[in-house]
């Protein structure tokens, strides 16, 4: 039976490795995957989805405007997919996972998408409290703060390694850029900030 699945997590706890994993799974099963990144993160490249330890695979790319029921019901016109992976799914708008709940309803596709729950000021990306919300399953992915707890939130840094309380939600970035914190070291690091 298809499911939305929802893997979730802070920066760098190895969601884009999970992923290439699964669907690599699928494909030496001789089952065909199908799999979408963020047109708006091209740090690996355009139309690629890479891990922190080097293993990477070419993706069709979305955007805000791209409507996914239409796309992957023309995808599955072309000979039958097992499942479609999603990578940056933080990114997509509530309406487009409402599509992809449709997806699953309605043409009985499996749909994994992985991305990060909350932002570096601790609220929730839209398209992340939408999979929170319309998920059949999700499954969190952990890394670790520097005490060693499970990482839970986020800190973006300026180039002198204070963190920053402002800006826009999305700013594309890697270790140079973010830090996963526990929620207490988050605290500190914000100055205990209040950021509802």
């Amino acid at each position: 039976m298809a499911k939305l699945y929802f893997h979730y997590s802070t920066m760098n706890a190895g969601k884009s490795t999970l992923l290439l994993q699964a669907s690599y799974n699928y494909r030496e099963r001789g089952m065909e995957t199908y799999l979408l990144t963020a047109a708006l993160d091209g740090r690996a490249g355009e139309g690629q989805i890479a891990s922190r330890i080097g293993i990477s695979a070419g993706a069709d790319t979305y955007d805000t405007g791209t409507d996914l029921f239409a796309l992957l019901e023309k995808r599955n016109t072309k000979g039958p997919v097992a499942c479609v992976f999603i990578d940056e799914a933080q990114f997509l708008t509530k309406d487009q996972v409402w599509q992809l709940a449709r997806v699953v309803d309605d043409l009985g596709l499996p749909v994994m998408c992985y991305g990060l729950r909350v932002d570096f000021r601790g609220r929730l990306f839209p398209g992340s409290a939408a999979l929170l919300a319309l998920a059949d399953e999700m499954r969190e992915a952990r890394t670790i703060c520097f005490c060693g707890k499970k990482a839970t939130m986020v800190v973006r840094q300026d180039a002198e390694g204070n963190a920053l309380m402002d800006g826009d939600q999305v700013q594309i970035g890697g270790n140079e850029t973010y830090v996963s914190l526990c929620r207490r070291h988050w605290r500190e690091a914000t100055g205990d900030s209040d950021c509802g």
